[in-house]
C-alpha cells in the first residue's frame, strides 16, 4: 500500500557547534535565508524567552525545539550545553532581537563553548547597533559602543562626562520612558553637542531624529516615548574641546574667590550658557579635584 501522505522534508546536517545567530530587530522580512536554515537543522534552540521566539520560528515553519538560556540561569545551564555539544549536537543561540551577544551575557557561554574545545560559528544579521549608525548621519568612521546607559542621573552623568570627552561617535541602547531624562543629562554636560535619537528600527513607525542635545533634550521633555532607542553622540570636536577647557578656566577661578553658586552665576551670565550646564562642570572639577 503507497503512503500518499507527503513527509516533511529533512533539513540538512549541520557539523556540531554553537551557532551565534542573527534574528530580525522588528521587520520579520529582515530573516535570512541561512539563519532559516540554521535554526531548522539544529538540535536545539537557545532563547531568552520562548513566547517571543516561538513567534519568529512560526512564522517560518521552524518546528525546533527551544530551551531557555539568559542571566538568571546561564550558570546552570551551560554543563548540560557543553555535555550536548560533546555528544556532538548542533545547536543555536537567539537573542529576543538581533544580534546575540550585542549588549547581553552570551558571551560567557561562547567563551565557556571555545575552552571545552567545540566550535562556534556566526550566522550573522540584523544588529540595531549597525542599523542606526549607517543612516544616523554621524560619523562611521570611529565609534564606541556603550550598551546601555545607567538609569539614575547622577550615574548616568559620571559615566557620559568623560565618553564626551572623546572624538568618537558615542553609541547608546536607551529604553522610551528612560529617554527624556538622558537627553537632558546630556543636554547639562554638552547642550551643543549634535545627536541622533533612531527609534523602532525596521518597524513600521521608524525615525531618526537629528539635532543638538539642548534641543532634543528640550523637544522630549515631558513626553511618554514608546520604543527602542538608539541615542548617538558626535563625538568632541577641537571647537567643543577648546570651548569646553574655557569653560573650566574660567569656573576653576571663579570657584577659588566665591562660593559655587556665585561662581555659576558668573560665569552663566560672562558666557551665555544655561546655569545647568555651567553647574554641572563646576560639580565635575570640585569632584575631580576631590579625588586627587
Amino acid at each position: 500500500m503507497i503512503d500518499h501522505q507527503q513527509e516533511k522534508p529533512l533539513a540538512p546536517s549541520l557539523p556540531s557547534g554553537l551557532y551565534v545567530t542573527a534574528t530580525p530587530i522588528g521587520n520579520l522580512a529582515d530573516m535570512t535565508g541561512r539563519a532559516v536554515s540554521v535554526l531548522k537543522s539544529v538540535d536545539f534552540i537557545l532563547c531568552e524567552d520562548s513566547r517571543i521566539t516561538g513567534k519568529l520560528l512560526r512564522a517560518y515553519g521552524i518546528t525546533t525545539k527551544m530551551r531557555a538560556y539568559h542571566d538568571h540561569n546561564g550558570d546552570k545551564m551551560r554543563p548540560s550545553i557543553l555535555a550536548a555539544l560533546a555528544d556532538k549536537k548542533a545547536i543555536a543561540l537567539v537573542s529576543d532581537a538581533g544580534t546575540p551577544l550585542i549588549s547581553d551575557p552570551g558571551y560567557k557561554l561562547v567563551r565557556a563553548v571555545r575552552e571545552a574545545g567545540h566550535k562556534v560559528f556566526t550566522v550573522p544579521g540584523a544588529s540595531a547597533l549597525t542599523a542606526a549608525l549607517s543612516i544616523a548621519g554621524l560619523p562611521t568612521d570611529r565609534f564606541c559602543f556603550n550598551g546601555f546607559l545607567p538609569p539614575k542621573s547622577a550615574a548616568r552623568k559620571k559615566l557620559l562626562a568623560p565618553l564626551l570627552a572623546q572624538e568618537i561617535t558615542q553609541i547608546f541602547y536607551e529604553s522610551g520612558p528612560r529617554l527624556p531624562a538622558t537627553l537632558a543629562d546630556i543636554a547639562s554636560l554638552a547642550p551643543s553637542r549634535p545627536l541622533a535619537i533612531a527609534r523602532e528600527l525596521t518597524k513600521l513607525h521608524e525615525e531618526v531624529i537629528n539635532g543638538n542635545a539642548k534641543e532634543l533634550a528640550t523637544l522630549y521633555q515631558g513626553k511618554s516615548v514608546k520604543g527602542e532607542i538608539v541615542l548617538l553622540i558626535h563625538g568632541q570636536t577641537k571647537t567643543d574641546h577648546a570651548q569646553e577647557e574655557n569653560l573650566d578656566t574660567l569656573l576653576k577661578t571663579a570657584l577659588e574667590k566665591q562660593s559655587l553658586r556665585d561662581a555659576v552665576a558668573e560665569i552663566a551670565a560672562l558666557t551665555g550658557l544655561p546655569k545647568n550646564t555651567c553647574y554641572e562642570r563646576a560639580l565635575l572639577l570640585r569632584s575631580a579635584s576631590k579625588e586627587k
